[in-house]
């Protein structure tokens, strides 16, 4: 046995010698990449132990020897911008060349699913940007959407592209519009890398030795190391979600006799009248789930007869099918992407065509988001489709359970997405998330400039720039001053700013009640671009933010608002009173109250409240109507005066 048991080990030992001796660069080293200018630039790989790697860039050479675990890493010095080079690595008889490298700033694009958006949701808003976007000076790589039980050290990706019209369609569209702004201004390249996953919250993102002041996420870490729970747990969920789905087809009232509900000939004149676009949480039915059928009839002219076209319905909340005349010309289950189904030559004629939607919600609110116009365009001509529809429900159930897979598990995207790519050299993080932290936004408070904190230690390359998007609004709009997880999460973003080298972008008033994706990502990379002309790029006179709550006083009834950020002074952006301030006495109740800009701050008063406390602006989910901007066009960030408890007051995380 000791004789068996040495002779293993050997062949582990050669094994792994093995695959370590190929000379091997992390994955998203390669061609068309883009490394950082004015600093050291790591450069690192595997190769036989104890051999010597060569580094040629740019005519000079550098060299590192492999350690007994084949790692080696060595530090080119600080690179002026421009290109393309080629990077040629040497190990022996081994030889590896990237080519087409340029220097410019690299940044890495983060967060959930308002970062990870890309342009094939919003291909009729962006067309035109989508068409111009060929830039060889813009270089863009995705990291590929997986958890890591430990740190890993290295990561599948897509490859480095130059932006076209082609690449851009998956890629971050605010990271694009972020890495276009730049790239215009300063007239680099700029290598943008984006890691983000949709619906993951902060923990997932820092890595263990980050979380170490957090014991509320010791039970996560634990568990995420243990394979076999892991997987017996993905395993149950996948079980239970084809059991919902299953349900929706062979429960489904619609789908009888033939699906007779999306036939042309079926009689819908008992259905409920509704008007798309809309989600059914606006029509009675808030946390309705299962499948809701939608029919309209429409007049076709003869001269598009038969002709080929396409239907556009905008994002559908989750799943679609969509018939005309009883033929199924698509459907698909993706919240964020806007429907566009192409119709086939011979479906269409003239007089009336029927056209049947399928829509099956499995969480939050169904149906149509509108997000972008209802419609049907064939042979050059357009019909709307918004506006009186009918409906039936073909099937309510319980809400699906989650699609579990351990992304959200405190380090595990930290471990796959972020630890493959230390110690490349960046300017710095672009990041977008918070949603799914929300519900425990106070403990938001201290998890995100920790998460940011961490990051940097991890990096090594010091406090470099981290710019990120408050969240902006979203839900229905309420009438009264009232409570808000969304609000109080906006709050924790608000209060990171103490984070050295940060700055925040505020999208409070370029958000959608209808859907937690708007479409609107233009606007997010340009203000985070403003952050980063502050933060990163040293420009000093720029006005990169709105006003930001300073301080208050109190004059009799009144209370006397400052604020930083206000540029060339303070407006209400539509020229209307300042609205969505709310003001408390010793009471605590909040009611609206009268706003008036007076130079650069705000007087807040309201009829009934003598002793006034506390003042909140825009403290909703969807604050409508909130207007205090600079001159500059940039709007306030929503804000408080008093430290009350709020909804999520002492609410942690708990490993499920």
């Amino acid at each position: 046995m000791p004789r068996l048991r040495s002779a293993l080990l050997l062949v582990l030992a050669l094994s792994g010698f093995a695959v370590h001796a190929q000379l091997k660069l992390p994955s998203f080293f390669s061609d068309s990449m883009v490394l950082q200018r004015n600093m050291k630039v790591p450069v690192w790989g595997w190769a036989a132990a104890g051999e010597t790697v060569k580094v040629n860039f740019n005519g000079k050479e550098y060299t590192a020897t492999a350690q007994q675990d084949g790692k080696w890493m060595l530090k080119m010095n600080p690179l002026t911008a421009g290109g393309p080079f080629d990077l040629t690595v040497q190990s022996g008889t081994k030889s590896i060349t990237l080519k087409n490298i340029l220097v410019g700033d690299v940044w890495i694009c983060s967060g959930q699913s308002n970062m990870q958006f890309d342009f094939n949701s919003a291909k009729a808003k962006y067309a035109s940007e989508i068409a111009s976007s060929e830039n060889k000076n813009i270089r863009i790589i995705t990291i590929a959407r997986t958890y890591g039980i430990t740190p890993q050290d290295d990561c599948r990706n897509d490859g480095w592209k130059t932006t076209n019209p082609k690449s851009v369609m998956s890629f971050s569209a605010a990271g694009y519009f972020f890495g276009k702004e730049l790239n215009e201004k300063y007239k680099v390249p700029i290598g943008l890398i984006a890691t983000n996953y949709g619906g993951t919250p902060a923990e997932a993102w820092t890595s263990e030795e980050g979380l170490q002041s957090f014991p509320q996420f010791a039970e996560g870490v634990t568990y995420l190391h243990d394979t076999a729970a892991v997987n017996k747990k993905m395993q149950a969920s996948r079980n239970n979600v084809a059991n919902w789905h299953t349900r929706t087809k062979s429960d489904d009232s619609g789908y009888v006799n033939n699906i007779e509900w999306s036939l042309a000939a079926y009689n819908d004149q008992q259905w409920l009248p509704v008007t798309l676009p809309a989600l059914w949480d606006n029509y009675g039915y808030k946390n309705t789930f299962g499948v809701f059928w939608f029919r309209k009839e429409i007049d076709v002219p003869a001269t598009l007869a038969g002709k080929a076209g396409v239907i556009k319905l905008g994002s559908v909340d989750d799943e679609d099918e969509t018939f005309i005349n009883g033929v199924r010309v698509g459907g698909y289950a993706n919240r964020t992407r806007p429907r566009e189904h192409a119709i086939p030559a011979g479906v269409l004629k003239a007089g009336k065509n029927s056209i049947a939607v399928r829509v099956v919600n499995w969480d939050n609110a169904g149906g149509f988001a509108g997000d972008e116009p209802m419609k049907l365009e064939a042979g050059g001509e357009t019909i709307s489709l918004a506006g009186a529809w009918k409906y039936k429900i073909g099937l309510k159930l319980p809400q699906r359970p989650g699609t579990y897979q351990p992304t959200s598990v405190p380090t595990a995207l930290f471990n796959s997405m972020v630890h493959p790519l230390i110690p490349m050299a960046i300017k710095g993080v672009i990041w977008y998330q918070g949603e799914a932290n929300a519900d425990r936004a106070a403990e938001y408070t201290t998890l995100f400039p920790n998460m940011i904190a961490d990051w940097r230690k991890q990096w090594a390359q010091g406090d470099f720039p981290f710019i990120y998007q408050q969240l902006v609004n979203f839900r229905s709009v309420v009438s009264n001053p009232s409570q808000s997880d969304w609000a109080e999460l906006r709050e924790a973003q608000l209060k990171s700013l103490s984070t050295p080298n940060t700055a925040m972008s505020v999208g409070i008033d370029i958000g959608d009640a209808q859907t937690i994706h708007p479409l609107n990502k233009k606007d997010v990379g340009h203000r985070l671009a403003l952050g980063a002309e502050k933060i990163a790029y040293g420009e000093k006179d720029i006005v990169y933010a709105g006003p930001l709550y300073k301080s208050l006083k109190k004059e009799g009834n009144k209370i006397i608002l400052t604020f930083t950020n206000t540029g060339s002074g303070l407006v209400a952006n539509d020229g209307k009173a300042l609205a969505q301030f709310a003001i408390a006495g010793e009471d605590k109740k909040f009611v609206w109250a009268t706003a008036v800009i007076k130079g650069n701050t705000v007087e807040v008063s309201a009829d009934g409240i003598t002793n006034p406390v506390a003042v909140r602006y825009a403290w909703a989910d969807n604050p409508e109507g909130c207007n205090l901007y600079n001159k500059e066009g940039l709007p306030a960030s929503p804000f408080r005066t008093d430290d009350w408890p709020g909804v999520t007051t002492g609410k942690k995380f708990v490993f499920r």
